[in-house]
């Protein structure tokens, strides 16, 4: 079975009228509602589910489209009715798709608002949706300002939920406004930041949270192709603490997914963490979905690209297309298809 743990919804475009709603009303005339139809929402799906078959993918988890979650805006209450909005969206298309769709929440995260926040709606879509995961964004001011980083005990109420409710969280970050990058650069440089400063020698969130099982979107973000300059600040910090582990042992307490587009960086990275570490990921359809000039294929139709590495196992290629994604979303429960 080919498990594609990093999605996003295909939704209609009532949905995004709907938070023009917000943001031009900034929440005085109440939450409302996007009002969807059934068959509005069958037809935003439609192109969505053709290309997964095209690709051969099984079983695709979907979560809101991180670029559109606006979690910098004001008031707090307006990113809640929008994220709780495209959760609802999401668990209709998973009810009507449920062998080929499940939910990962996006959560309402703010700058200044409180994590309890994102610890009710995890908990709502985990037991009222069926949801198997959640989108963590490490950067809810969306390059205007400074939050915790995620080692901080700021985000400890979200880990403990996390860990009682036996649900992933996905590491992404959504939009930018800082003018110096891209959204997609924003992504690479938070996803960084968030490995080194889980895998720093003063983090303790492995040691409070055993059991907590987080995924580094992208491929890890700069980190794994930067392997060298980490090593050897951590050969320097175990000079006078040889009790430190390596930065290696560090790297693999987190988990990978291989949305990256190359064979080379696919290659580094199961190399770097090990395949017991990495997800199939492709973000099918996003940004990966152009066509390469010089051999007609999709960027994101990455199994093929996987299944062309030749020293990569049959058990390699079976971790990272399903059984680490079962290992790691314990939620998911569907049979191995024969």
């Amino acid at each position: 079975m080919i498990i594609d743990v990093h999605g996003h919804v295909s939704a209609p475009a009532e949905l995004y009228a709907y938070k023009s709603l917000l943001l031009a009303s900034r929440g005085h005339h109440g939450k409302g509602n996007p009002g969807i139809s059934d068959e509005r929402l069958h037809q935003a799906v439609q192109h969505h589910l053709e290309l997964l078959r095209n690709v051969g993918t099984d079983v695709q988890f979907l979560s809101p489209r991180p670029f559109q979650l606006m979690h910098s805006e004001t008031p707090e209450s307006i990113v809640r009715w929008w994220v709780e909005a495209n959760n609802d969206v999401i668990a209709r298309q998973c009810k009507a798709y449920p062998d080929v769709f499940r939910g990962v929440c996006g959560l309402p995260q703010t700058p200044k608002g409180s994590i309890q926040a994102c610890v009710e709606e995890l908990e709502r879509c985990v037991k009222e949706h069926g949801f198997i995961g959640c989108l963590i964004n490490p950067d809810p001011t969306e390059g205007t300002g400074l939050m915790p980083t995620l080692d901080d005990e700021y985000w400890y109420p979200l880990y403990e939920k996390m860990v009682e409710l036996d649900v992933p969280g996905l590491i992404h970050s959504t939009a930018c406004k800082n003018f110096r990058e891209s959204y997609s650069a924003h992504f690479i440089t938070e996803e960084s930041i968030a490995v080194l400063n889980l895998c720093k020698k003063e983090s303790r969130v492995f040691e409070d949270f055993p059991n907590l099982r987080l995924i580094v979107s992208h491929g890890g973000g700069s980190v794994p192709y930067q392997i060298g300059r980490w090593r050897a600040a951590r050969l320097r910090e175990r000079a006078s603490n040889p009790a430190l582990e390596s930065f290696d042992e560090s790297l693999r307490r987190l988990y990978y997914d291989t949305v990256l587009y190359n064979q080379e960086s696919l290659e580094l990275l199961f190399r770097i963490v090990g395949t017991d570490r990495c997800l199939f990921g492709t973000e099918n359809p996003g940004s990966g979905s152009a066509k390469d000039p010089a051999t007609g294929a999709w960027l994101d139709d990455l199994k093929p690209v996987i299944e062309g590495i030749p020293w990569l196992s049959e058990t390699d290629r079976e971790r990272v297309f399903e059984t680490n994604a079962r290992a790691v979303f314990p939620r998911f429960q569907v049979s191995a298809r024969v």
